[in-house]
């Protein structure tokens, strides 16, 4: 792991398909999981985010233990939705070595349907790493889309949550880690990132 480099999506992947992860009620939780989509309640008005780590949405979510967040879901869409995204994405922060100056940062950021931030990828004790975890915030046109045309399928993750934590908290991290989704770098062309690195 200490030659992962800083900026690189790591995910659940198919030759099609990348997995992501969300962590929501059961009002919205269980019904999404038996439907395979988003249940009306669902606002898609509102800026979703999703996380191709699945530790990292462990840390976002308390293992399922948050309040409105007990349900972790593991959504498989196309690649070629999350490309769409990526494609069309903006900074969450201003970067000057991005960004030409702040101004037309809060532009692109105004009009992107997509938006990225790089947190810290975190461990199996959800302790922060050296390299970063792709956040992938859908709002408007790419939320819609997300919602509509790009679920391949919802699955209901808490029980592995559950398993995964029970097994940190006993001491037993090699179980644990062999319990985890196999994430590897997503092949991507480089420069499709270069605007969010």
């Amino acid at each position: 792991m200490e030659n992962t480099p800083r900026y690189q999506i790591r995910a659940a992947h198919t030759g099609t398909t990348v997995t992501v992860y969300q962590a929501y009620s059961p009002r919205i939780g269980v019904p999404a999981a038996r439907q395979g989509r988003f249940p009306a309640s669902w606002k898609r008005e509102r800026m979703t985010w999703v996380k191709p780590s699945f530790l990292w949405m462990m840390y976002r979510c308390g293992w399922g233990l948050k309040r409105d967040q007990e349900m972790v879901l593991a959504v498989e869409i196309t690649r070629a939705g999350f490309e769409w995204a990526l494609e069309r994405a903006c900074l969450s922060h201003y970067s000057p070595t991005v960004h030409a100056d702040r101004r037309s940062w809060r532009e692109q950021l105004r009009s992107a349907p997509a938006r990225v931030q790089w947190d810290p990828e975190r461990d199996l004790h959800l302790a922060p790493l050296a390299h970063r975890s792709l956040q992938l915030g859908l709002s408007g046109e790419a939320a819609g889309r997300y919602a509509d045309e790009w679920i391949v399928s919802v699955t209901d993750v808490t029980p592995l949550a559950h398993r995964v934590h029970a097994l940190v908290r006993t001491g037993e991290p090699e179980e644990a880690g062999r319990l985890l989704p196999r994430e590897e770098p997503y092949p991507l062309d480089p420069g499709l990132l270069r605007h969010l690195c």
